[in-house]
């Protein structure tokens, strides 16, 4: 099964179009990450924010199980 790539990803391979060292590699890929790190921090605080969540939930939802039983 094939895909379309889509912008970001033909954006990226534009980038690469001439060889990178394994150094260079190594950090555009720390860069990127960082990135979606950054960005999937800022969604969550955004929806924590939105659904009123504070420390307390937090604190609480450290001593919850969610896991979901297997057995059924």
């Amino acid at each position: 099964m094939s895909a379309a790539l889509n912008e970001t990803q033909l954006e990226i391979l534009k980038l690469f179009r001439y060889n990178q060292s394994e150094e260079d590699l190594k950090e555009i890929k720390s860069l990127l990450l960082a990135f979606l790190a950054d960005k999937v921090t800022r969604e969550a605080d955004k929806a924590f924010e939105e659904k009123g969540y504070g420390v307390a939930v937090f604190e609480k939802w450290k001593t919850e199980h969610f896991r979901k039983s297997t057995q059924g």
